[in-house]
C-alpha cells in the first residue's frame, strides 16, 4: 500500500500518536492561536469579545458551505442533546420515533425522556424496513459511534418519505470526513468537536426538506434574545423570532466559535473528498494489519472508525506508550483522521502485536 503522510501539515504536531478523533478531535494551530488572542482580548473587552456574533456567523457560513446547504438554514448551538430535545418538542403528542438500537445517548435519550413520545428501536440494518405509516420521525446517526458502521442513509430517507415520516440525522461522527447529502434530511445535527476539529461547545443544526420553506418553521421552543429578528429589540420581553434558522440559535459559547471559524476554514481548504480518501485508506491499512494478526474488527465497510473485540485490555498499555485510542462496549476503537499517517497505524499495530 502507498504510504500516506498526514494532511494537516504545520497545523498539527501532537505529542501523542492520536487515534481518538471519534472521542474528540485535535485543535489546529490556527484555531489555538485565535483562541489565545480571544482570551487575551477578553481581559479588556469582556467574555463576549469585541463582536460576540462575528465568529458564530462566520462558522455558520463555513459549516453550511461544507455541507452544501444555505447558511440561512443553519442554527448554532451547544450540544446534540439540546437539539434532540428541540426536535422531540416539535412532534405531536403520541408520536412514534424510530431509531437504531444502541445509537448515541445524546441523540436518543431526549426522545426516550419525552412523556409524549413513543421511542421504538430496531437493529441499524433493519431501520429502513421498519419505517411504518405510524412513524412520525426516524432519528439515527450517519456513522455509529460504537463501531463505525455507516447507515444506509438513502434507504432510510426513501422509506421515511414513502410513509410521510420526517428524518433526523446526526452527523457528529461523519461531518468532516464522509461526503453527505444533508439537504435530503429534515433535521441534521453535528457536534463539531470531533471530526470537524472545533472546540467543545460548538454544535450546528441544519434544516432540509420543506422545513421553513414558505415561512412555516417548527416552534422556536428555546428561543432567547439571540434568536430574535431584531437583536437590538430582543433583550426584554417576548421576541419576534428571526425569519430564518437563526430563530433556533442558542446563546453560543463565544470562545468555542472563535476556534470553530478557523477549524472549519482548514477543512474547507483541504476538502471533504481528500479527507475521506485519506482517512479510509488508513483505516483499510489498519484492518489489513489486524487480519495479519488474526484479529477481526466489527464490520464497518468504508468507515474511518475501526472497533475490534478481544483486545480492549491493550488500552492501558497503548496509553502508556503515548498512543491514544478508546474502548467502547468492550471494543478497542481507533479512529483515523487527517493528522494521522501510515506510520501512526504501523505503530499501533506493532504495539498490539
Amino acid at each position: 500500500m502507498q504510504r500516506r503522510d498526514a494532511l494537516g501539515g504545520a497545523e498539527f504536531a501532537p505529542g501523542t500518536t492520536y487515534l481518538n478523533s471519534a472521542s474528540s478531535g485535535l485543535l489546529p494551530a490556527r484555531s489555538a492561536a485565535a483562541l489565545r488572542a480571544a482570551v487575551e482580548e477578553s481581559v479588556s473587552y469582556g467574555t463576549m469579545g469585541r463582536d460576540y456574533f462575528a465568529a458564530a456567523h462566520a462558522s455558520r457560513a463555513a459549516f453550511a458551505r461544507l455541507l452544501d446547504v444555505p447558511a440561512e438554514r443553519v442554527a448554532v448551538g451547544s450540544s446534540v442533546a439540546v437539539q434532540s430535545a428541540f426536535v422531540a418538542g416539535s412532534l405531536p403528542a403520541g408520536a412514534e420515533v424510530l431509531a437504531p438500537e444502541g445509537d448515541f445517548s445524546s441523540l436518543l435519550n431526549p426522545f426516550a425522556a419525552h412523556p409524549g413520545i413513543k421511542l421504538r428501536t430496531v437493529p441499524l440494518e433493519a431501520l429502513a424496513d421498519e419505517v411504518r405509516p405510524g412513524t412520525a420521525l426516524v432519528a439515527f446517526s450517519a456513522v455509529q459511534s460504537l463501531d463505525g458502521r455507516i447507515a444506509d442513509m438513502a434507504a432510510v430517507r426513501e422509506a421515511a418519505r414513502a410513509h410521510g415520516a420526517r428524518t433526523y440525522l446526526d452527523i457528529t461522527q461523519a461531518a468532516g470526513w464522509l461526503p453527505l447529502r444533508a439537504a435530503d434530511f429534515d433535521f441534521v445535527v453535528a457536534g463539531a468537536f470531533k471530526w470537524l476539529l472545533c472546540p467543545r461547545g460548538t454544535t450546528f443544526m441544519a434544516f432540509g426538506g420543506d422545513l421553513g420553506r414558505g415561512g412555516e418553521w417548527p416552534a422556536a421552543l428555546h428561543a432567547g434574545w439571540v434568536a430574535g429578528e431584531d437583536l437590538g429589540a430582543s433583550t426584554y420581553g417576548p421576541i419576534r423570532p428571526a425569519a430564518d434558522a437563526r430563530r433556533f440559535d442558542e446563546p453560543h459559547a463565544y470562545l468555542s466559535y472563535v476556534g470553530a471559524e478557523q477549524s472549519l476554514g482548514l477543512l474547507a481548504e483541504l476538502g471533504v473528498a481528500a479527507v475521506h480518501a485519506h482517512n479510509t485508506a488508513l483505516a483499510d491499512h489498519y484492518r489489513a494489519g489486524l487480519a495479519d494478526q488474526g484479529l477481526t474488527p466489527r464490520p464497518a465497510p468504508g468507515s474511518a472508525i475501526v472497533s475490534t473485540p478481544g483486545i480492549a485490555d491493550a488500552e492501558q498499555r497503548l496509553t502508556e506508550a503515548g498512543v491514544r485510542v478508546s474502548v467502547r462496549g468492550g471494543l478497542l476503537r481507533a479512529a483515523f483522521h487527517l493528522y494521522n499517517s501510515t506510520d501512526d497505524v504501523d505503530r499501533l499495530l506493532a504495539l498490539l502485536r
